[in-house]
């Protein structure tokens, strides 16, 4: 850690004492509203703590010190909100995401920033979310589905080999890059023990590499976030003036923001005396006029059994009518997604149901897409009720005695889940996977 610090001295000057005061202190945690489940106010009056705003995102706010098990809290299993580090959030904003945009993330997992961009296209354009570990792949999958994201695809992939099978079909792109992780130090220890100035410099080269492959997704007239959770000018600065010097049709632009401080000519950082764990970023510009990418290929009109179902359990068919059944799946399609062979996708759209022995089940990922007023049938209760929390146990609970068939469960208005009603009581459909321990 000795190299560490005097690498951050050297970098800091006269803040590097500043700096020292707040890297030896608690660490800053924070949340992000799911602005497509749920607003702030209402999130603020189902938690026992205020929600102090981040500089970083008009979504983001502050955990006290003190506060534990978010993790388990009926309205976070709801997708509600999202648990992430304050400045983590800054990339998107950069970004400037807007409905209808065509957005790739690159380097997705966890899917704080993948699910950060969903809630702005708000569930028009298309969001492809990409991370080449499968075990990781399979998180952000989960993490896509609880934030009741309509219009994504997950994918397992290679960048290069991604980014060459899309060329052209974006207008946004983040690169999000794996880092030295400088700025997860007081919270990961791993980070701390792995890094050395070796790692940084073979960080960069493939930081460089991933910008190299995302470029190739870019319409011209596209935009580009990179963004990293480290300090190290190698890996941030350095990226940037290497990319642009083999890339004279990018150009680094301003992103209008004013947290953090400036670098470059108009990157950001954030340091912790800036409100936040550790962040760079930095946006730019491919340059010409944008092109109309090719035609969306519409699939065959549904089996009318499979309209007849998705008639039983929503209200106006709220995911459009792109169906499609794989491995006996019955997929929803995003409006602006065109299946692409030979690409380890695993899942784009919603999954409406499953295919068992001649009927078909309803899927959990559905009704956590859907609002209570999309479902023909919902329930919903209080945070603190018996009910929601042996609902997340996995129990059977009471319902009204003239509900019957399958019913959308919801706390304070924010769908978590499905069962199955009858006589006065609901089956529970609560994934074993997903329920609570607690």
């Amino acid at each position: 850690m000795e190299i560490f610090l005097n690498r951050m001295k050297e970098l800091l000057g006269g803040e590097y004492e500043d700096f020292l005061r707040y890297y030896n202190g608690e660490n800053f945690r924070g949340l992000r509203v799911n602005t497509l489940k749920c607003t702030a106010d209402r999130l603020a009056q189902a938690l026992d703590f205020e929600l102090k705003p981040t500089p970083f995102c008009p979504d983001g706010f502050y955990i006290p010190q003190g506060v534990e098990q978010l993790g388990n809290h009926p309205l976070h299993h709801a997708g509600a909100f999202y648990i992430q580090e304050p400045s983590a959030t800054s990339a998107v904003e950069m970004l400037g995401v807007e409905p209808g945009d065509m957005v790739l993330d690159l380097c997705a997992a966890p899917g704080g920033k993948s699910t950060q961009i969903g809630a702005k296209l708000r569930n028009s354009g298309l969001l492809w979310s990409n991370e080449i570990v499968k075990s990781r792949a399979n998180i952000l999958l989960s993490n896509i589905e609880r934030m009741g994201i309509r219009n994504a695809v997950a994918s397992n992939c290679h960048p290069e080999q991604l980014c060459e099978r899309l060329a052209g079909q974006f207008n946004k792109a983040l690169v999000d890059a794996p880092c030295s992780g400088e700025g997860m130090f007081r919270k990961n220890s791993t980070a701390q023990t792995e890094w050395s100035e070796e790692h940084v410099k073979s960080c960069a080269e493939r930081q460089l590499h991933i910008l190299n492959s995302a470029k190739h997704a870019l319409k011209p007239g596209g935009v580009l976030v990179y963004s990293t959770c480290t300090f190290s000018r190698e890996e941030n600065e350095g990226v940037i003036e290497r990319f642009l010097a083999e890339n004279p049709e990018f150009s680094l632009e301003d992103a209008h923001v004013d947290f953090g401080r400036p670098a470059m000519e108009y990157a950001r950082r954030i340091f912790p005396m800036d409100g936040g764990e550790g962040h760079f970023a930095a946006r730019l510009r491919k340059s010409g006029e944008p092109f109309a990418t090719a035609q969306i290929v519409q699939t065959k009109a549904a089996d009318n059994s499979i309209l007849e179902f998705y008639d039983s359990l929503f209200n106006d068919r709220p995911f459009g009518e792109r169906i499609e059944i794989v491995n006996n799946k019955i997929i929803i399609l995003p409006q602006n997604y065109n299946t692409i062979k030979g690409l380890p996708v695993l899942r784009a759209g919603v999954v409406l149901g499953e295919i068992v022995k001649n009927r078909i089940e309803p899927h959990h990922c559905a009704f956590m897409a859907a609002k209570p007023e999309d479902c023909a049938r919902f329930v919903d209760f209080s945070c603190g009720s018996a009910e929601i929390k042996a609902f997340l146990h996995g129990e059977e609970i009471s319902v009204p005695a003239e509900l019957k068939g399958y019913t959308a469960v919801c706390v304070e208005g924010v769908t978590v889940g499905f069962g199955k009603a009858s006589g006065g009581r609901l089956k529970n459909k609560y994934p074993k996977g997903l329920r609570s321990l607690k």
